[in-house]
């Protein structure tokens, strides 16, 4: 099986943890991606960001000496944010390093798709960003099927644990004969099932994490996750669907 997974706004470099294994596939439209950035000026960029003006004055100097094969980080650590603060793959075992690098796939708005240890740099762009580049005029039609097709999923289904803006650039292009398991982490509400933003990225860094160290190949095996006092919940699931419920008491204290 596959996994999708988005990308962090956090980022940084570590080029001692673990060496990179390859360049990202789609080196040369992120190239062209840089270069439309750099025609932008400063106020088309923090618009473009949709950040602070100091956020925005950060990147924008970074952005002018980026080099895209300098000082590179393996994807898998370069993202920082609270997704992979709980996958914590700085102390996966070799086989569970094994498992995610056929597995696990990050997907980029810069990028496109990502294996876990290609070599990438900080960057700051979402896949919503409406950044234009030759005839395309956001990001979705940038990049098109490519990361769909970099996926090599044939028969074998996809555990979607991206966000919404990121699944929706494999949704899209996604063939008759392959799945794609939508996993829901949510709670009680009023007798309706919510979901939290931060408590949902918690979830899905533990949940790769669970797979990797137990070498998950099958769904059934999937429905065993419990970790955060997640549970799955069969009556509220789908053929195409996963829902691990949290204990109330659980949420009620964050």
């Amino acid at each position: 099986m596959k996994i999708i997974i988005a990308p962090a706004k956090k980022m940084k470099i570590d080029t001692d943890s673990f060496p990179i294994a390859a360049l990202p596939q789609y080196l040369s439209e992120a190239e062209e991606l840089l270069l439309a950035m750099r025609q932008l000026s400063y106020s088309e960029l923090k618009t473009l960001w949709q950040c602070s003006d100091k956020l925005a004055q950060t990147n924008y100097d970074w952005l002018q000496q980026m080099a895209l094969k300098e000082q590179l980080t393996p994807a898998l650590l370069a993202f920082s944010g609270i997704q992979y603060q709980y996958m914590a793959p700085d102390v996966f075992t070799a086989p569970a390093l094994t498992y995610v690098q056929a597995n696990l796939r990050i997907l980029s708005g810069f990028y496109g798709i990502l294996r876990p240890f290609d070599g990438v740099v900080p960057y700051r762009l979402e896949m919503q960003a409406r950044l234009k580049s030759g005839q395309s005029t956001n990001l979705y039609d940038f990049w098109g099927a490519k990361p769909y097709q970099a996926l090599h999923a044939q028969a074998e289904p996809i555990i979607n644990l991206a966000s919404q803006e990121y699944a929706k650039i494999i949704q899209r292009h996604l063939q008759p004969n392959v799945q794609l398991i939508d996993i829901v982490f949510g709670h009680w509400v009023d007798g309706k099932i919510k979901t939290r933003a931060t408590l949902a990225k918690m979830a899905r860094g533990e949940m790769v994490r669970f797979m990797a160290e137990n070498n998950i190949k099958k769904l059934a095996d999937l429905r065993r996750f419990d970790r955060l006092n997640y549970h799955y919940t069969p009556e509220l699931s789908a053929e195409t669907k996963l829902v691990f419920v949290k204990q109330q008491s659980d949420t009620n204290q964050i």
